[in-house]
């Protein structure tokens, strides 16, 4: 197939791996590129189709006449409760293997008919679709929802497997002191320790799932026609000069969340992309809430945890005597979630827990001083655009990664240690909340707004970025020496 001519309009088909933190801003880039005139189809999985239908009702994925929404299958059984995060490795292994021949047929299936596929952005754990696009001769970009330095760090997997640091000898190396070992060879990511890579790394088994696939999919990425990262160049400036060296078609066009917001009136930027039932009623407490008075928790959608440390981090959140919003998934904690009723009793007065929320509204909302996170990428990005700083209990993947640079490099967060005490909790928020360090965090984190908001407004790095992304996918142009 040739270049689209520019007198045509683009068609992009955009796939996020079927998790949540991977769906939202690869919806962001979709409600970005529509505003500028493209063509969007949006490919769910079959799962996470349902679950869209089941939390934003039967009319919800009818999408507009030039924005689409089209499902495939993910190979994986039906699940039980069918609102959950599917197993992270089980998904990542199935869709490689099993929705290859969906996705080809659908590509097919769009050029028969209806505007012609121009471009396929594929996410950065779903390269068999950027493979795909290859064979068909559509230009096919990927799409790492990571930040930059864990987008590096997975880079690191098998050079540190050459290297000698992975996997490790035995269970003992998770806890002997050995992942605090420095890394000090890797580009433009200085004072990072083991600790600090993607966690798929601490494992003894040379053939262990995730160690594999990621490290896999990161070489994968520098064989696209371009990649695409939602961050923004003074951010991770030393990481993203580093990146271009070996990616010289990279996009930097993030903070998203900030850049959707500076579209002008556009028919799909009201489109949700959660895959939960949001609580909006929490919105109605925060406006009654002084400016920086409450605390917001919230571990993401693919945290769990055990029963002892949901209730360590709701003492230590009760002993702070701070008013506070918890966001407790369903299926955060095995079996019950129920918090006791001595807890419920302390803190009926100043707490309220929610089972999902529209976070991006949460975290600009005034009334909010800290955010108790995960670290995962959307919610450190949301939390730099909202200006608020964080008190971080990093899970897994890249968490870890972000923890290090929001605590160590962007000095806005405070880390919690992996083995949760109510009293740390306590002393922690109270710190970050009245203490002088958390003044100075909370100052530091609005400058960061300001520089993020720079970076999407006009002449800033990522508006660039993206003006750069568009004319490059609107015609088509050889891209990392790749003809169409």
């Amino acid at each position: 197939m040739g270049s689209p001519q520019s007198s045509t309009r683009p068609h992009a088909v955009l796939i996020p791996q079927p998790a949540q933190g991977h769906v939202t801003p690869m919806m962001h880039l979709s409600k970005l590129l529509h505003s500028q005139g493209f063509y969007i189809t949006f490919v769910n999985s079959d799962y996470n189709h349902r679950r869209f239908l089941n939390s934003r009702g039967p009319n919800s994925l009818e999408g507009l006449p030039d924005f689409r929404f089209v499902s495939i299958p993910d190979g994986l059984p039906a699940s039980g409760d069918g609102d959950v995060t599917q197993d992270i490795a089980e998904l990542c292994v199935s869709t490689a293997k099993n929705s290859v021949g969906p996705f080809r047929e659908l590509l097919l299936r769009l050029n028969s008919g209806g505007p012609r596929v121009t471009c396929v952005v594929a996410d950065g754990v779903m390269s068999f679709a950027q493979g795909v696009a290859q064979e068909l001769g559509i230009l096919g970009l990927v799409f790492w929802t990571t930040s930059a330095c864990g987008f590096m760090g997975y880079l690191q997997y098998f050079e540190l497997i050459k290297r000698g640091y992975v996997p490790m000898k035995d269970e003992s190396y998770l806890s002997n002191g050995y992942l605090e070992t420095p890394i000090d060879w890797i580009p433009g990511m200085k004072n990072v320790r083991l600790k600090d890579i993607p966690s798929f790394i601490r494992t003894t088994d040379i053939n262990d799932t995730m160690l594999n696939f990621d490290g896999g999919e990161a070489q994968n990425a520098l064989k696209a026609s371009g990649l695409i990262l939602n961050t923004f160049d003074e951010l991770e400036h030393e990481v993203i000069e580093e990146l271009k060296k070996i990616c010289p078609h990279l996009y930097t066009i993030g903070p998203l969340p900030a850049f959707v917001n500076n579209i002008q009136e556009n028919q799909s930027k009201s489109i949700n992309s959660s895959l939960w039932k949001e609580d909006t009623q929490c919105l109605d407490w925060l406006n009654n809430q002084e400016p920086d008075s409450v605390v917001y928790v919230n571990f993401g959608s693919i945290t769990v945890m055990t029963m002892q440390q949901l209730e360590e981090f709701g003492w230590g959140l009760a002993n702070s005597q701070n008013l506070f919003l918890w966001v407790i998934r369903p299926d955060i904690v095995g079996g019950s979630i129920g918090l006791s009723a001595e807890f419920r009793k302390e803190t009926e007065s100043r707490g309220i827990i929610v089972n999902w929320c529209p976070q991006e509204k949460v975290l600009s909302h005034p009334s909010i001083g800290l955010f108790l996170t995960h670290n995962g990428w959307n919610s450190t990005l949301e939390s730099i655009c909202g200006g608020v700083s964080m008190l971080c209990w990093p899970f897994f993947a890249e968490q870890p990664t972000n923890c290090r640079y929001v605590c160590t490099k962007w000095d806005i967060g405070m880390e919690l240690d992996s083995n949760v005490r109510r009293a740390e909790v306590e002393g922690l928020v109270r710190e970050m909340m009245q203490g002088e360090k958390g003044k100075e965090m909370r100052s530091m984190a609005r400058a960061w707004k300001e520089k993020a908001e720079e970076a999407v407004g006009r002449e800033g790095s990522s508006y660039e970025n993206f003006g750069r992304l568009v004319n490059d996918l609107q015609i088509g142009r050889v891209l990392l020496g790749k003809s169409l």
